[in-house]
Order: structure tokens, then sequence, then C-alpha cells
């Protein structure tokens, strides 16, 4: 079993929520398919602003994958950028635990944050970062 850390936004986390579905953008396609039923997946919603508002980064849930990623161009999901993106590659999910947790107070228990200072680095750019079995079992036991 692996461990996954999803990095989303509040808008596309309603989704994901809502339908129970994970969707990456095409350019993601490899590390998305390396997902396996049974694995987990850690839901990050990142920094953001809203009118003159920070919206600090959170952990807001923990899903396991119940399928293989499939390809599906139906849009359902919003593109941060802009663009028209439809993040057709998507994996099935089943809810192990709701909740929201402050990101930034976890990083100096993170292992996979190996640069604490300039932690953003590890996810900037991308949609999805394998993370290990103790990150995960630390997030969990937060959560709970």
């Amino acid at each position: 079993m692996k461990y996954w850390l999803c990095i989303t936004t509040r808008e596309n986390w309603e989704i994901i929520k809502n339908k129970k579905i994970w969707g990456v953008p095409q350019r993601h396609m490899n590390i998305i398919k390396k997902v396996r039923e049974g694995d987990k997946l850690v839901f990050y919603v990142k920094q953001e602003r809203k009118d003159k508002a920070i919206l600090e980064p959170k952990i807001v849930g923990i899903y396991e994958a119940i399928g293989e990623a499939y390809k599906d161009n139906k849009k359902i999901f919003k593109s941060s950028s802009g663009s028209n993106e439809v993040y057709p590659w998507r994996i099935r999910i089943r809810e192990v635990i709701i909740g929201e947790l402050d990101f930034k107070s976890l990083i100096p228990k993170l292992s996979f944050i190996k640069n604490k200072k300039r932690w953003s680095g590890h996810l900037m750019g991308r949609a999805m970062v394998e993370i290990p079995e103790k990150d995960y079992e630390l997030i969990l036991k937060t959560l709970e």
C-alpha cells in the first residue's frame, strides 16, 4: 500500500467530497497511474487568497482508492489556472476520515519535507506526492 498527498483547491475539494472522485490534469497522468486500489489519499488544500484574506493550507481528509486510474473527459473540476483543463485522469475514492488540520503546524514533523523553511517547493507544480507511511500515520492520528 502507498500513501499520497493530493494537492487541490478548496473549490475542487468540494467536488471531490461530493462526487468521491480524485482527478488530475493530463500532465500528471504518470503519477496517478501509480495509485492502486487500497492506497490512501490525503487531501491537502493549497493556500489561497479570497478577497483580501489569506486562507491557510490545510489537510482536509483522507480517502482510500477503490479502483485504478481511468480517463474521463467530462468536465467536473475547476482549473486553478483559469484554463479549460478537464483533469481527465481520475480515481474513485471512499472516505476514511474528514477533518481540518493546519498544515504548517505539521511541517516540522513530516519526514517527506526535507527543507522545512522552503516547504512549499516540495508541493509546487505537483498534483500528488507519495509520502512515507509514518507521515500518513501522523496525519491520521492528528485528524482523529
